[in-house]
């Protein structure tokens, strides 16, 4: 059974399932990959009960006032075509509930659910947007150079 947390405090680099960012040229590292669920708004993570690894998340950015956007949204592709991303996002977008303008990009080849989940979903928020985007630029990032620790 898949339980649903939104906080990382009980997150190691164990507790991870293999397969994050299937497909990415440059995957991020896990100190990388921390700082992204660490700097974000809002985090919704995916755990396996039995195993208690973690199997997929979602993240928002925000101003807590008006926008919103969600960056990324990965279910490791061994828990994939479960309802676990679907319910990632419902669950994220209820969190989101209330902001006027959320944006939610996706990269081409993302499941169609996206887009059913969004629609289902985005209709509480005056102004939404399913963007799709078809680059991912990678992770070589050097977090220091941004001020970021």
């Amino acid at each position: 059974m898949i339980q649903y947390q939104d906080h990382i405090r009980d997150m190691t680099e164990a507790s991870l399932a293999e397969g994050f960012f299937d497909g990415w040229p440059n995957p991020p590292s896990y100190s990388v990959f921390m700082q992204i669920l660490k700097n974000a708004t809002h985090v919704i993570l995916a755990k396996d009960d039995q195993s208690g690894q973690v199997v997929g998340f979602i993240t928002a950015l925000s101003d807590r006032v008006l926008t919103a956007y969600i960056p990324l949204l990965e279910v490791v592709p061994a828990y994939q075509k479960r309802g676990i991303g679907k319910e990632l996002t419902r669950r994220m977008l209820d969190k989101l509930q209330g902001i006027y303008m959320v944006d939610f990009v996706v990269r081409s080849g993302s499941p169609e659910f996206l887009r059913t989940a969004w629609h289902e979903k985005s209709a509480g928020h005056a102004d939404s947007q399913l963007r799709t985007s078809v680059r991912q630029p990678g992770a070589a990032i050097n977090l220091k150079k941004r001020g970021i620790s």
